[in-house]
């Protein structure tokens, strides 16, 4: 018999660094298996293979984490805006968890189930609605018996409160990690105080995934430590930022910048970045470090590599990957044979190759959120007039119109 897995909690209380995936969504969107702007993960019925395939490659270059891919899988989702897949958010979740298991049992890796917010909770629906969009997921990872529970991608974190507090009825161990960055939530609420609320509602792990790069969400992490420290409570951390450099987001994060979703590929990290981000994750006691959008298997082996003399172990894809570019050594060319060292990748500053284009972008900040009549969801596809509403808005931001854009 294959021997017993430690699970999460046992791992991180004996400073174990666990190693999370990427981020599913841009990954397969690119692939051409998600459809930009609703974000739903039908693939995990319709393309079972594609996802499949994406947890090997996350497993191969170091995650312990093979996170079903079940973001945005609420039915609420499935349904909005003129949404109509035919396919049940049960029949998403439960093919989810049967390809992250499939894929977990091929190495040293944990099925985490995860839910996300809801439209009905930007449409302000009650609680008791929320919570049993929450509780559907929930019966569907239990019936799958995942290993442990993810609450991610929040934004308000009176939402990410009653994840938890649904999730943490499982009885299984219980992660929160909200999209937001040192300003903390989109009201207003502190990383610290986040923390705080998710520690007391049940959660082991806190954190902050997507929205903003890496050193930002390690920053926010920082002051959510410091304010569970601060209220005599205990924690681990968690870490899963984006793969993309965000210096000009405000509150928002990247989905504010004009860029957002088809523009961003200049921002990305490299490998080299992901080695830094993995370091300064580990200094600032995070033992729970992966990525979101924009990460790809590589960078992962990066936090891997970089991570290897604490872990003990060597991801297989390092077999095909020297450190720091020693692989280079082999290559035909003597000047591309120089770069075969340390000193000159941690060095580089990557061009973009775009003259014309600014280092960074100036968010749009629209300023609303929860509970404003433009965030209302319904199940009809939106409308004409919507559009024209939505449009005449944008007029009022000139520095986004495509008119001004200086053509590369």
């Amino acid at each position: 018999m294959a021997p017993v897995k430690k699970g999460i909690i046992e791992r991180l209380n004996s400073g174990e660094v666990v190693i999370g995936d990427g981020g599913f969504v841009f990954a397969l969107e690119k692939r051409g298996y998600v459809k930009a702007g609703p974000w739903t993960p039908e693939a995990t019925v319709t393309h079972p293979e594609a996802v499949r395939q994406l947890h090997r490659e996350f497993l191969r270059s170091g995650s312990n984490v093979m996170q079903t891919f079940t973001f945005y899988a609420s039915d609420d989702k499935l349904e909005n805006r003129g949404q109509n897949l035919r396919i049940t958010g049960a029949q998403i979740n439960e093919a989810a968890c049967d390809l992250a298991r499939e894929v977990a049992s091929e190495g040293d890796a944990m099925v985490a189930g995860g839910v996300c917010q809801t439209p009905s909770y930007l449409s302000c629906k009650s609680e008791t609605d929320v919570k049993a969009i929450f509780k559907k997921q929930l019966d569907v990872f239990m019936k799958k018996n995942v290993d442990f529970l993810i609450a991610e991608y929040f934004e308000h974190v009176e939402e990410a409160v009653w994840a938890v507090e649904v999730l943490k009825t499982s009885g299984k161990p219980v992660a929160a990690s909200m999209c937001i960055g040192p300003e903390g939530d989109m009201h207003g609420v502190s990383p610290g105080d986040c923390a705080v609320r998710l520690v007391k509602a049940g959660a082991q792990i806190v954190g902050v995934n997507c929205h903003f790069d890496p050193m930002t969400c390690v920053k926010a992490v920082k002051m959510m430590k410091e304010g569970v420290e601060k209220a005599r409570l205990k924690a681990h951390y968690m870490v899963q930022p984006l793969a993309y450099h965000t210096p000009d987001c405000n509150c928002q994060g990247f989905i504010d910048l004009p860029e957002f979703p088809f523009a961003l590929e200049p921002r990305i990290l490299t490998r080299w970045d992901m080695h830094e981000y993995a370091r300064e994750s580990y200094k600032a006691g995070i033992r729970f470090i992966g990525g979101c959008c924009g990460f790809e298997p590589y960078h992962i082996r990066a936090i891997a590599e970089e991570l290897a003399p604490e872990r003990g172990i060597v991801a297989p894809a390092s077999e095909k990957h020297g450190m720091w570019g020693a692989g280079l050594e082999m290559h035909t060319k003597p000047w591309v044979r120089a770069r075969a060292r340390r000193d000159y990748w941690e060095n580089i500053a990557p061009a973009s190759g775009r003259p014309k284009c600014p280092s960074m972008s100036t968010p749009e900040g629209w300023g609303v959120t929860k509970g404003h009549a433009d965030l209302l969801q319904h199940k009809e596809a939106t409308s004409s007039q919507e559009m024209k509403h939505v449009l005449e808005m944008q007029k009022s931001f000139p520095e986004f119109s495509p008119n001004t854009k200086k053509h590369l």
